[in-house]
């Protein structure tokens, strides 16, 4: 069953006297929804990803999923990084079993839950080859059978596609929306390209830099799987460029700006 996020007026400094990372970040993500992330290197995309997987905790505010605080990582919320992170001296079904292992699970019923996974991300029949002899692409999907083996609520990716090849980044950006679909997994992505926004997302946020925050969003109603030559969707992402090409200007936001002064409310701090 996929998590409710809520995002609640976060703000957040590396350090105490140091510059605003992100500033009153507000926002809600339903459960079973997909999103993605947009903005410019330097926004806090990352940061804020860091802080729903409980890796990282904001100066201000909090991260709630389920209405429960997050305060550290869970096997309920799972992240996918650019690298997969792999063991190296171990087999495919070895790598993607990790996490039951760590929880408890007998080995055979690791073995077998696994099995399935790696069947549905097409390993199946490299379940006991050693992962180094894999291509990156392949050790993605063995990362990502090691994020769904434990049946997270929430999956989150940090442009985990971005070092692979354009036939491999595009079948997974279609494959794994899909999954987390027929799972009920809420997924959050951080990425800086666009059309793989529009892939993967039935919402786009898109971030500004200096301090990061949350300027403007954008619903894509279209059916999976999407492809980038459909009409709608180059409507769609001449919208999101027109958008993200705003932060740019300082145009995004503005008027978000002006009602903030206007109505201005309290940051919550956080409660541990």
């Amino acid at each position: 069953m996929g998590a409710t996020i809520t995002l609640d007026y976060i703000t957040h400094r590396y350090r105490a006297d140091g510059p605003t990372t992100l500033e009153n970040i507000d926002n809600r993500i339903d459960a079973g929804e997909r999103v993605a992330l947009i903005g410019r290197s330097g926004c806090g995309k990352s940061t804020l990803l860091h802080m729903l997987a409980g890796l990282l905790l904001p100066s201000e505010g909090c991260v709630r999923i389920n209405s429960h605080q997050v305060t550290k990582p869970s096997a309920k919320w799972n992240m996918m990084f650019q690298k997969p992170s792999l063991y190296p001296w171990m087999s495919v079904q070895e790598n993607a079993a990790l996490g039951l292992l760590f929880a408890g699970m007998g080995k055979q019923e690791a073995a077998r839950r696994v099995g399935e996974l790696l069947d549905k991300v097409g390993l199946h029949d490299k379940k006991d080859v050693n992962v180094q002899s894999l291509s990156g692409g392949q050790q993605q999907r063995v990362a990502l059978a090691r994020s769904l083996a434990t049946d997270p609520e929430v999956l989150l990716l940090d442009e985990p596609f971005s070092a692979l090849d354009a036939f491999t980044r595009t079948a997974l950006q279609e494959e794994v929306p899909a999954l987390c679909a027929a799972r009920d997994i809420t997924m959050v992505i951080v990425t800086h390209d666009i059309d793989e926004a529009i892939t993967m997302a039935d919402r786009v946020l898109i971030m500004s830099q200096n301090p990061g925050r949350i300027v403007s969003e954008l619903r894509v109603d279209l059916p999976f799987p999407r492809r980038s030559h459909d009409p709608e969707f180059q409507t769609l992402r001449s919208e999101l460029m027109t958008r993200f090409r705003d932060t740019d200007d300082g145009l995004a936001g503005r008027k978000s700006d002006k009602d903030d002064t206007q109505k201005k409310q309290p940051a919550v701090r956080r409660v541990v």
